[in-house]
Parts: C-alpha cells; sequence; structure tokens
C-alpha cells in the first residue's frame, strides 16, 4: 500500500510540472484528436500540409498569371484573396453539429477579434498584391520564406514557443535565403511582365507583407489557445470564414473608394484569352488561397503556427520550377542555392518536430505505466481491506 502512495504521489508530482490540468503533455497528445506522433495525427497533418501546399502554388502561380494576362487592379487581386470564404459556410453545413460540453465563447468576445484580425488580413493582402506585382514569382516566393524568421519572432513572444538549435538552424538559414535574393537582384531577369524599376519596392513590400502575416499566424494560434479552447474542424472554419468576411469587406471598400472597379470591363474586354479566362483566374485564384489558408489555419491548431509557417516555405522549391516553365523566369544560380537552402530550413524543422513527437509519445507511454503500476499496486493491497 505504501508503494501505491509512492507512486501516486510521484504522479501528482509530474502532472503538477505539466501544469494543473496537465497542459504540455495532453496539448501536445490532444492536438488532432490523436495521440500526437500516432500514425493518425501524421496522417492528418500530412493532409493538411497538402492542402498548404497545393492551395499555396496554385494561388502563387495564379495571382501571376493576372498580372502577365493583362490584369492590373491590385484592389481586385487583394480581393481574390479573401473573396472564396462564402465556400467555407457550405463546409460549414456538413460538419458535425458542436458537442454539449464543447466551449462556446461569447459572441460579444469573438466579434472584435473577428473584425481586428481581419482588418489586418486584408491590409497584408494588399502588400501581397503589390508585390507579386512588382517582382518575378520566383523570386517573390522565395523571399516570402523570411516570415518563418518573423515568425519565430512572434511565435516566442505571443506563443512562448520553446527554441532548439534545429529551429534557430531552420530559421537562420531560411533568413540567409531570402538575403541571397536581395543580394542578387540585378541579375534577375525574367519573361514576366515586372515593371521596370520596382524590384526594391517589391523586395520591401515582400518582407513587410511576411512580418504581417507571421504575426497573424501567431494571433491565430493565441486566439485557440486562450480564447476557443477547443480545436474542432468547425471553429477552424468559423475563425477562417469571419476573418475573410472582414477582410474581403476591407478589400471591397478600397476597390470602390479606388475607382479601379471603373476599369474592369475594360480589364475584362482586354485580358488575354478573353473574358471567360479572366474570370476563371480570378475564381481559381480565390479558391486556391481558401484551400491553403484552410490548411494553415488546421496546422496551427494542431500543431503550432511555427509548423504551418514552415510548411508554406515547402512550396518554395515548387514554384520557381513552374515559374521558370510557364513565365520564363529566369533560374540562375543564386535562385538555385536559396532554393536549397530553404528546403534545407524546412527538414530542420520537421526533424525537431520528429524529435518532439517521439519525446511526447514516450512520456505518454511512461506515464501510462506508472499508472498501472498504481492500479496493480491497488489490486494487490484489496485483500487486506475491509469487505
Amino acid at each position: 500500500m505504501a508503494h501505491a502512495q509512492e507512486i501516486q504521489l510521484q504522479i501528482r508530482e509530474q502532472e503538477s510540472d505539466h501544469g494543473e490540468d496537465g497542459s504540455a503533455p495532453k496539448a501536445a497528445a490532444v492536438r488532432g484528436g490523436s495521440p500526437r506522433g500516432g500514425v493518425r495525427w501524421w496522417l492528418s497533418v500530412a493532409a493538411d500540409m497538402f492542402m498548404v501546399l497545393c492551395g499555396q502554388t496554385v494561388a502563387t502561380l495564379l495571382g501571376r498569371l493576372y498580372y502577365n494576362s493583362g490584369g492590373n487592379s491590385k484592389w481586385m487581386a487583394t480581393l481574390t484573396q479573401s473573396a472564396g470564404s462564402p465556400l467555407l459556410a457550405i463546409l460549414l453545413l456538413f460538419t458535425p453539429a458542436p458537442a454539449a460540453d464543447e466551449p462556446r465563447p461569447a459572441a460579444a468576445k469573438m466579434a472584435p477579434i473577428y473584425v481586428g484580425l481581419g482588418i489586418i488580413i486584408g491590409f497584408d493582402n494588399l502588400m501581397y498584391s503589390y508585390a507579386l506585382q512588382y517582382l518575378p514569382v520566383s523570386t517573390f516566393s522565395l523571399v516570402a520564406a523570411t516570415q518563418l524568421g518573423f515568425n519565430s519572432v512572434t511565435s516566442r513572444l505571443i506563443n512562448a514557443q520553446r527554441f532548439t538549435v534545429l529551429i534557430a538552424n531552420s530559421v537562420v538559414v531560411l533568413t540567409f535565403s531570402a538575403a541571397l535574393l536581395g543580394i542578387g537582384a540585378s541579375s534577375d531577369e525574367t519573361a514576366s511582365s515586372v515593371p521596370r524599376g520596382k524590384y526594391p519596392a517589391g523586395f520591401a513590400l515582400t518582407l513587410a507583407a511576411s512580418a504581417v502575416f507571421a504575426l497573424i499566424l501567431s494571433l491565430f494560434e493565441a486566439t485557440f489557445e486562450k480564447v476557443v479552447r477547443t480545436r474542432t474542424l468547425r471553429w477552424v472554419l468559423c475563425a477562417q470564414l469571419w476573418t475573410n468576411v472582414v477582410a474581403s469587406t476591407v478589400s471591397a471598400v478600397g476597390l470602390l473608394a479606388s475607382g479601379d472597379w471603373r476599369t474592369i470591363p475594360a480589364e475584362m474586354a482586354a485580358f488575354k484569352d478573353g473574358r471567360a479566362r479572366y474570370v476563371a483566374t480570378l475564381v481559381g485564384t480565390a479558391v486556391s488561397w481558401q484551400v491553403m489558408a484552410v490548411g494553415s489555419l488546421r496546422l496551427i491548431v494542431r500543431v503550432s503556427s511555427l509548423f504551418a509557417n514552415v510548411t508554406g516555405t515547402l512550396s518554395l522549391p515548387l514554384v520557381p520550377v513552374f515559374a521558370v516553365a510557364l513565365f520564363g523566369d529566369r533560374m540562375t544560380g543564386i535562385k538555385a542555392v536559396s532554393m536549397l537552402m530553404a528546403v534545407w530550413g524546412f527538414l530542420s524543422y520537421a526533424y525537431q518536430q520528429y524529435i518532439d513527437g517521439r519525446r511526447a509519445a514516450g512520456a505518454g507511454k511512461g506515464r501510462a505505466a506508472a499508472e498501472c503500476r498504481v492500479c496493480a499496486a491497488r489490486a494487490g493491497s484489496d485483500p487486506d481491506s475491509p469487505a
């Protein structure tokens, strides 16, 4: 009996070390609805990563295609990044109803969060629209990798992200990857319709947009951790839907206030291959951004904002290759080195996630074994207890 009490005391001490509710190991094990590091968990994460990679790659290429084919409205390009949000309302109809014991934050608490995040997203989309027009798409995608460096700072300050040697290596390598492109700006020739002399502005806008995007991801993670306190698909879709509705409103107001809406009919008529391709390009861009956004938000609630950002950098080798084939971008030696460094940075972070998953699984097994020893000790002491 004394042995059972000793084991119980050890378990209580372990629980107290991880917080009152066992938040550290529990969060690692429960995110996504299956044990972290398990086969089902990795399959779910892989599906979310696939959504991010496909959505971001296709959306970036279609955004460049819009400008190359005769599009010129920055506000229209901005609107397409959030205008696909009504599709999420359709998905919401097929999600399971919330459980009776599921936390339900008050609407008065969530509304300011949605509005604030939506406004930030709207202006961040605008910076990306300008940057995508001012830079070759291959350069744009590689410079955008700096968002991981920015996200490492916001994750540390806002989300208390733990830093390791592998994570630090990932951030440093990806930062140098983008710095190489800045140094090699003068040699960046392309067949794309990129305005002359706009490279510095495009580079600066991409850096600024990347920093804001990193902040947005960390704020989403903090919202789910501290306000929503649940990680269901329904809440992921709700958060994405309402923030994008606000972002679309910001873009629509900008489109009307700037007078760009007056040029839309002429832009459609002059678009390469006609009006149908104009509409198809914008619709495809809108759908692709929503696929990317939902996948990214699911990664945030399953793993972390930093991991979602790292996944986005994995599309970097894809975009430049397609850009060379589709838009005639030149694959310089600097771009090739930068691309390899980006892959290295991603693999470094992914390996850290693998190590964390193994540790979480090992800790869970150790805790289960300790609880089994308690049960065995209790069973052994039952004959001595009064009937």
